[in-house]
């Protein structure tokens, strides 16, 4: 029975070892570095200029992780995004993640307090409980997406696609099932709200 015990004991210690690969922090440093190729398209600092173009600073770490293993598998598709995806590795994508993650998110599109088509996003959102998945203040959480400040023509973008099945999601259907019942106008206010939240 001993020899049993220190065997298990053996096999534990090699099993945990070689999963401490993973364990290792992302470096931000490097992330850094790597993402001066991205500037060009999702702009400098993280904030894109670029029309239909995403910012990626202030993104959750795991969204950022997750869409770069989708480009890259070919689950989403982008004639852009898929090759250069293809072309990094696991540690790669992990230290971009957490570099964007690490910066501060976009300031959010101007409005004001009568802006009418930002109340009635603001309403479809919480009939349609945008803040389960994307936390209260839609900052995003884990694989889900940060959608404060971000870019309104990139979010309507992705409700469409999401709304035709062109684009899926990390949850169970979830986003589908969202925008199964949102005409385009729900979608261009959903989108404004985001756009406007800080």
């Amino acid at each position: 029975m001993t020899q049993v015990r220190i065997f298990l004991l053996a096999w534990g210690a090699i099993v945990l070892l070689a999963g401490c690969e993973y364990a290792v922090a992302a470096d931000v440093e490097a992330g850094k570095a790597l993402a001066e190729g991205c500037a060009g398209c999702h702009g400098a600092n993280g904030v894109s200029q670029t029309p239909l173009t995403p910012s990626l600073a202030g993104e959750p770490d795991e969204f950022v992780q997750w869409q770069l293993v989708y480009f890259r598998s070919g689950a989403r598709k982008s004639e852009v995004m898929r090759p250069i995806a293809e072309a990094l590795h696991n540690e790669e994508i992990r230290n971009l993640g957490a570099y964007y993650a690490s910066l501060p998110p976009p300031k959010p599109q101007p409005t004001s307090a009568s802006d009418a088509l930002a109340q009635s996003g603001e309403r479809l959102a919480a009939r349609h409980r945008c803040k389960s998945c994307h936390s209260d203040d839609y900052s995003g959480f884990r694989a889900a997406a940060r959608l404060a400040g971000q870019r309104e023509d990139v979010l309507l973008k992705a409700l469409r696609e999401f709304k035709t099945g062109t684009r899926v999601g990390s949850g169970v259907a979830s986003m589908a099932d969202v925008t199964y019942e949102l005409n385009d106008s729900d979608m261009q206010a959903l989108a404004h709200f985001m756009a406007t939240r800080p």
